[in-house]
């Protein structure tokens, strides 16, 4: 067995196993945004950042718009209970800083739902998954 220090792994947002998870959240809301567009939902605006939390997909279909949490984990349930009490906050103030950038939008429907991604596995569309309401 070797001596000395341990290997050191890089730390920071470029880390390889960072990368490799951002490339799959990617692939991941692509995967969503097409199921979505099939349902008749059209892709309003996609990781849409702010300083206090990020939506993956922001889709409208109708009157309604939908601000969707996409999650990928070994099963469905795994990626629906991934979305912590955390997570759903910062999404609604993401929201509400959408919406204050886009004050049309006020007068539509608005909805938060979730898309859960398992392999082999159609995606699962969770409409209405939590609210506006904190």
């Amino acid at each position: 067995m070797p001596t000395g220090s341990p290997e050191r792994r890089p730390r920071g947002p470029n880390r390889p196993d960072r990368q490799s998870a951002e490339r799959r959240g990617r692939f991941a809301e692509t995967i969503a945004s097409l199921f979505l567009n099939l349902k008749g939902y059209r892709l309003v605006a996609r990781r849409f950042k702010t300083p206090v939390g990020e939506i993956d997909l922001i889709m409208r279909r109708g009157g309604t718009l939908v601000f969707v949490e996409v999650k990928q984990r070994r099963s469905r349930d795994d990626a629906l209970l991934a979305i912590s009490p955390t997570a759903r906050r910062r999404i609604l103030r993401a929201a509400e800083a959408f919406l204050a950038r886009n004050p049309d939008a006020l007068a539509l429907n608005l909805r938060f739902d979730v898309v859960a991604l398992a392999p082999r596995r159609l995606p699962h569309h969770l409409i209405d998954a939590f609210s506006l309401d904190r």
